[in-house]
This record gives structure tokens, sequence and C-alpha cells, in this order.
């Protein structure tokens, strides 16, 4: 396994420890805040712990498959430029559209949370 393969494998299980870790501190949210908000929404308190978590799964893994995107994209950009400069606004416009995976996921998260509360 070259040194990119490790890198890249390193980056991937830390990213996920970190996504679980925001997912997991989401769904053991205080009872308290639970309970008010659910008296609020007339809903119980497990259905705002799946909320919350879904909402938490929706934000970090559509960023974390945004960050894998934009690698793969930037890396083959990079060498697209390094042989043809004129390539700039095509390749601003790939990398846009990996980026744009993170924002729909940050869309679906609000619209879940609107509501829950």
């Amino acid at each position: 396994m070259d040194t990119y393969s490790k890198s890249l494998v390193k980056f991937i299980v830390a990213s996920g420890i970190i996504v679980s870790v925001a997912g997991l501190l989401l769904w053991l949210t205080p009872i308290a805040l639970a309970e008010e908000a659910a008296s609020s929404a007339q809903l119980s308190p497990e259905v705002l712990k799946w909320g919350f978590l879904a909402a938490a799964l929706a934000t970090g893994l559509s960023a974390l498959g945004a960050g894998y995107a934009v690698a793969a994209v930037g890396s083959a950009a990079i060498g697209a430029m390094a042989e043809k400069p004129e390539l700039l606004g095509r390749v601003l416009i790939m990398v846009g559209l990996a980026e744009g995976i993170a924002i729909y996921g940050l869309i679906i998260s609000i619209l879940i949370l609107n509501e829950l509360i």
C-alpha cells in the first residue's frame, strides 16, 4: 500500500470517528432539553433524538462525501491544469459541483430540524 492510500485511509477513519462522535453527542441530548422541546412541539423525546441523529448524519456524511469528492476532483484538476492551463474555468466548475454535496446535506438537516422544533 503506497503512502497516498495509507493517508487516505487514515483520513476516512478519522472523519468517520468525528462524524460518529458528533452523532452520539446529538443522540445523547439531555433529557431536559428534549422534554422542553417535546412540550412545545408535541413530540416525544424519542422522536426528537432520532430527528437530531438524522440531522447530524445528513450533515456529517454529506460533508465527508464532499471532502472525498473534492480530493478526487481537485487532484485530477491540478494534473489537467499542469498540462493545459486554459482549463481553469472548467476545473473550477467541477470542484464547485463537488462542494455542493455538503450544501445539500446542510439544507436537508435544516429541513429536518425545522420540522422538529
